[in-house]
Order: C-alpha cells, then sequence, then structure tokens
C-alpha cells in the first residue's frame, strides 16, 4: 500500500508564494523557487503550485516559473491555474512539471479531462475542486456552480482524473484542522487517491486527515518556517502515521 504523501502547497500570486485565509486577506511569503527548493530538500514527498490568478485574470500559468522550479528540485510537482487547452497543459509538461492540475477549466469541458489522460495517463492529470459547505466554486472560489463536490469528483474520476485535490474554502488558512466531513464524503465517493487541502495548524491535524485521505496538503503550517517541515514529517510518524521512509530505511526527520 502506497505510503501516504505531505505535500507544500505553493500558490502563486505576481510571480510570488502568498498565503490567504478562506481565499482572502493575500500575504507574501517569498520566491517560489527558493521555497521549493528548501522543501525538497526538507524531505517533501512532492510539491503543488498553483498560480491563483490565472484563471480570473485568464491567462496562462507563468512557464518561466515552472521551469525554475523543475531545475530546483529533485521531487514530482503539480501544476495548476489558468490550464484551459491540450496545448496549455503540453506546455507546463515540457516545462518540467510531471502532473497537471485542472479546476475551473474541467468543470466548463470534462472532455478536456479525458484527452488529457489518453495523452498523458491518469497517473498525470489531477483534477482541483474548489469546496464551501460541500458545494463547488470554479474562478478561485469566486464562483458557485452549482455542482456537489462528492459527485463532481466522481464524475471526475470517471473522465480519467487520477487524482482529486480537494480544498475545502471554509478551513483554507485557518489553522483550525482539515474539513473532516468533507474530506470524508469526497474519499469514500472515488477510488482514485484523495488529497486533502486547507486548514492544517499542527501535526495532530495532519495525521488525522492522512488516516482518511491519500495525501495532505500543508501552506501555513510551514510557509512561516519552511526549515520546520522535517519536524513535521517526524510529529506526523510519532502520530501514527507512517511517511514515506528514505534511502537509508527510517522515516525522513
Amino acid at each position: 500500500m502506497p505510503y501516504p504523501r505531505l505535500i507544500p502547497c505553493l500558490d502563486i500570486g505576481a510571480g510570488r508564494v502568498v498565503k490567504c485565509v478562506r481565499f482572502e486577506d493575500r500575504r507574501d511569503i517569498g520566491d517560489p523557487v527558493e521555497l521549493a527548493a528548501a522543501y525538497s530538500d526538507g524531505g517533501a514527498d512532492e510539491l503543488v503550485l498553483l498560480d491563483i490568478e490565472a484563471t480570473v485574470e485568464g491567462r496562462s500559468t507563468l512557464l518561466g516559473v515552472v521551469r525554475r522550479v523543475a531545475d530546483s528540485i529533485s521531487i514530482p510537482f503539480t501544476v495548476g491555474g489558468g490550464l484551459r487547452t491540450l496545448e496549455d497543459a503540453a506546455a507546463m509538461v515540457e516545462s518540467g512539471a510531471d502532473r497537471v492540475s485542472l479546476n475551473s477549466a474541467a468543470i466548463s469541458s470534462p472532455e478536456l479531462i479525458t484527452e488529457l489522460a489518453k495523452r498523458y495517463g491518469s497517473q498525470a492529470v489531477v483534477v482541483a475542486i474548489d469546496a464551501k459547505g460541500g458545494a463547488v466554486y470554479s474562478h478561485a472560489g469566486t464562483r458557485p456552480t452549482g455542482l456537489d463536490a462528492a459527485a463532481w469528483a466522481r464524475r471526475a474520476e470517471d473522465c480519467g482524473a487520477g487524482e482529486i485535490l480537494l480544498t475545502s474554502i471554509d478551513a483554507d488558512g485557518t489553522r483550525a484542522g482539515y474539513d473532516m466531513p468533507l474530506t470524508r464524503l469526497v474519499a469514500g465517493a472515488v477510488s482514485v487517491p484523495v488529497i486533502a487541502s486547507g486548514g492544517a495548524g499542527t501535526a495532530e491535524h495532519v495525521a488525522e486527515v492522512l488516516r482518511v485521505a491519500d495525501a495532505a496538503l500543508v501552506a501555513s503550517i510551514v510557509h512561516d518556517d519552511p526549515a520546520r517541515l522535517p519536524q513535521l514529517r517526524q510529529a506526523v510518524s510519532a502520530c501514527g502515521v507512517a511517511l514515506r521512509p528514505d534511502a537509508r530505511g527510517a522515516a525522513r526527520v
């Protein structure tokens, strides 16, 4: 059985890593390349880069940032934000991304999920779902879609998604814990891996969600002190959740 994954998330706005609370109240965190390298060196299993302005601004993700990150890390990473076509996704893959994440484009054009899965394999296609009160929102959480999160996750899987990235807008940036009812609902609705996002404040929060989801996205809990990531891994393991061992056979700490 695969080990659960701990995945730092870099939300990028205007070329900088930013952090919000419930998708609002943005604050600057730092340079995405420097942070990506620090997390790669610190034991992250993967990274997620999300250009949170691209869809709203009607542009593609910043390719230059993606290329620089690819050159600076040694772990897989997923890129999302502003991907609307096969060509957009191809540009990300050619720039070094291992997976692409679709959100608003998947909602408006579910066939794009299928097309990408046929070209790159389902394992390279992530469908991101931003949900509030169990309902799906698009365009960086600004537009209600009328979709139910669990039902949309099932359809995305049927279309070829290999993974679901589930973000609770209600919990995002609060450090009060993940939205466990939402996570359980969506994880129980699909057979593909689910990445839980939004609300991590302690190692106990991360361990709790990893008993339900396949991976935990972390941001605020590590962004203020990126060097804390190895200690977070150790603390999660101490809570009884076995993370991936390193080459020496011991949990990364």
